[in-house]
């Protein structure tokens, strides 16, 4: 066993809730699951807090701003992957923000879009539809690929 510290990326998810719908965007671009559904997000810089992080992403992908005391906290996902390594995910639901979701980066995103929580795309990334479902559920902690 080793006895060095484990290390993981922090990635930071934002539930934009509006009338029983999520806003997703469909990922381009970037060599990871494109042509996938996926909610705006981002990793943790250093330095920041996962708030911050988080006002942050969503300012920069979509254009809204978010209150950090409007944020809450409703699932936290262990993702374990063996191509890649282990990463810490922090879904946050918001139901209101300042402004209007637009595309932003449209070289890594081809669209927005609402969708049902109960009818989410099928070609949505996996542990994000996990972590949806999760949250629908009250689960405040999941896992996936381990």
């Amino acid at each position: 066993m080793s006895t060095q510290r484990h290390r993981t990326i922090i990635d930071l998810h934002a539930l934009l809730i509006r009338d029983g719908e999520i806003l997703l965007g469909q990922r381009q671009g970037t060599g990871y699951a494109d042509g996938q559904w996926h909610m705006p997000s981002g990793h943790l810089e250093d330095g920041e807090s996962a708030l911050d992080g988080l006002v942050r992403e969503v300012k920069e992908e979509i254009g809204v701003v978010l209150q950090p005391g409007a944020l809450r906290l409703v699932t936290t996902m262990h993702r374990g992957d063996p191509a890649e390594e282990a990463r810490l995910g922090l879904f946050f639901e918001a139901t209101e923000w300042d402004g209007e979701p637009a595309n932003l980066e449209p070289h890594k995103c081809a669209e927005l879009r609402w969708f049902p929580l109960d009818a989410l795309p099928a070609d949505m990334v996996p542990y994000p539809r996990a972590a949806v479902a999760a949250y629908i559920a009250g689960q405040p902690y999941a896992e996936i690929g381990w």
